[in-house]
């Protein structure tokens, strides 16, 4: 069959069985043009082999013989067709790769986890901003407060003893309160069994105008180098004095040792 490109016009000169009775996808050699061509219908395709199927006709008696060669005049040149016998290129079959990608499947977003903030929430996913004016005035009253208790503390119960600091041997002096103990009444002595003897006496006076209680003595032994080396608490023989008041505290101890040199007398700290 004579096929003819739609572009250029080549024809070409297939056979038939090329393209077939459903036709097919062909290109053009020259021009490289692709185009769908239809295939022969079935009756063409049938009608060359029902000739095939055919018996041969029998050939015609020949002429009988004469005296004279009888001339039969040469058949003329049959022009040359314009058909180019050229073998056209199928064009390739399609295959998966030829066809079109399908479109992108969008895939939807996990849905967010429950302790997640979402993004369409009424309220902002993140988090305020901290007023530090507000910050530094609580820690200050939580400072003053912790503060003011440790220094009530301190006033009413005294250091702890495990505080490395250095504590006043005596109390500050009592309001309205005089202690009067004066040197020349210190005495301190050998008794003939060889023991240590030490007395003290001395005044308390009430000299306000109310009545007072009157705290614990302590008297502080110290060496020659102003070490203490003896101390020991004198309890009053009365606990409260008028306004104007006065009592006498006579005291004494004994193994008192043989290093102590001073004698100091004041109010015992609480």
């Amino acid at each position: 069959m004579i096929i003819s490109c739609p572009a250029c016009a080549t024809r070409y000169v297939v056979p038939e069985s090329a393209v077939g009775v459903d036709g097919r996808t062909v290109r053009c050699a020259k021009c490289r043009h692709s185009w769908f061509q239809e295939g022969a219908p079935p009756e063409a395709v049938s009608e060359p082999a029902a000739q095939e199927a055919r018996p041969a006709a029998a050939p015609p008696p020949p002429p009988p013989p004469t005296s004279r060669p009888i001339r039969q005049p040469a058949p003329e040149p049959v022009a040359a067709s314009p058909v180019a016998v050229a073998e056209l290129e199928p064009e390739p079959r399609t295959t998966a790769f030829d066809e079109p990608l399908p479109p992108p499947v969008r895939s939807e977003p996990p849905p967010p986890f429950e302790d997640e903030p979402s993004h369409f929430e009424h309220e902002p996913p993140f988090r305020p901003r901290r007023n530090w004016l507000k910050v530094l005035t609580y820690s200050g009253v939580v400072f003053a407060l912790v503060t003011g208790g440790l220094i009530a503390a301190v006033s009413y119960l005294g250091l702890p003893d495990w505080v490395p600091v250095s504590r006043p041997t005596f109390a500050m002096g009592q309001r309205d309160l005089q202690l009067d103990f004066p040197a020349d009444q210190q005495e301190r002595r050998q008794l003939p069994n060889g023991t240590e003897f030490f007395g003290a006496s001395g005044t308390i006076t009430n000299i306000g105008s109310t009545s007072h209680d009157v705290p614990p003595i302590l008297i502080v032994l110290r060496d020659a180098r102003d070490r203490i080396v003896y101390s020991w608490e004198v309890y009053p023989p009365k606990r409260t004095l008028a306004p104007g008041e006065s009592m006498s505290v006579n005291e004494a101890v004994t193994d008192v040792p043989r290093a102590a040199k001073v004698a100091e007398i004041g109010w015992k700290p609480q």
